[in-house]
């Protein structure tokens, strides 16, 4: 992408990103209040990867086990910190010190460059093991950082690197039209299809196969996914019917241990903004429990 198709993106992008400030700013969306910020080695000469850490409060002395967590963005958006409560929640609960990374965004930086970031955070918690314990090092993300973690466990790390893996309402499929994609429930509030276009469009530019695992893991040989996962989606969102296919055929898989929960009259993103009481409350409290579990088990 170049030239004037790059600016007209990168034109579009920068609106939709204002938006989504403003967004923020109305509902009030509460910065992030992690225990430590830390900034991981890139591959890249002379720029590092910022990290948000939270601390278990129950983690034992040694070597801790390690949660990385990757934000949703549609591959554009700079949401790094909106998973402040799940991250807080995860390392309350558990003995898992939780990694929450960001990582480069689109159109700047198209693929590979945020599964590169994703892969280095990655071999960073494995090269320390005086600090993190890699035989419970575990993956996963939202939205785009579910799709990035989806593609690094199956595609860049031997089998079993990943004791579990957490995906909520993960992009599984990029090469796909987004118009064909339909929500399980149609009265909710579903992704535009020009919007997930957009997204798609600006994270893999030109010359690359969408059905590339690596951008599309709902092409990735079974056998690489972790063991152990949880894929979370919801009812009224286009991208919940791939995920579950995904979810389905691992659960068939013997020696595989997977839990697939659908949420209902729950929109993409839902949890971000949940009223007390609401259904949409209920099924993030759900959801959590559901993550929390899996890393105690």
């Amino acid at each position: 992408m170049k030239g004037l198709t790059y600016a007209y993106y990168k034109t579009i992008v920068v609106i939709i990103r204002f938006l989504s400030d403003v967004i923020g700013f109305v509902v009030r969306r509460p910065s992030p209040t992690p225990d430590e910020v830390l900034h991981i080695p890139s591959r890249d000469a002379g720029r590092t990867i910022k990290a948000h850490l939270y601390h278990s409060s129950s983690a034992a002395s040694g070597p801790k086990p390690v949660l990385l967590n990757f934000h949703g963005s549609g591959f554009m958006l700079p949401q790094h910190g909106t998973d402040d409560e799940f991250c807080r929640r995860v390392s309350r609960a558990t003995k898992y010190t939780v990694v929450d990374c960001s990582y480069r965004l689109a159109p700047e930086s198209p693929f590979p460059a945020a599964l590169n970031d994703v892969e280095d955070a990655v071999r960073y918690i494995l090269s320390r093991p005086e600090e993190y314990d890699a035989s419970h090092l575990s993956i996963g993300g939202f939205s785009a950082g579910g799709n990035l973690s989806l593609a690094a466990s199956a595609c860049l790390f031997p089998p079993d690197t990943f004791r579990s893996l957490i995906a909520f309402y993960p992009a599984l499929d990029l090469s796909s039209p987004a118009n064909s994609k339909i929500a399980p429930n149609p009265n909710g509030m579903p992704i535009p299809a020009p919007l997930a276009r957009l997204f798609n469009t600006c994270y893999v530019h030109s010359g690359f196969d969408r059905r590339d695992p690596r951008i599309s893991p709902r092409f990735a040989e079974l056998e690489r996914f972790p063991r152990r996962m949880l894929v979370i989606t919801a009812d009224c969102d286009t991208l919940a019917l791939e995920a579950e296919e995904l979810a389905t055929k691992l659960q068939q898989r013997q020696g595989w241990h997977v839990v697939c929960e659908r949420m209902e009259s729950c929109n993409h993103g839902w949890d971000k903004h949940t009223r007390a009481g609401s259904p949409q409350h209920q099924a993030k409290e759900r959801a959590y429990g559901l993550a929390i579990d899996l890393l105690n088990e």
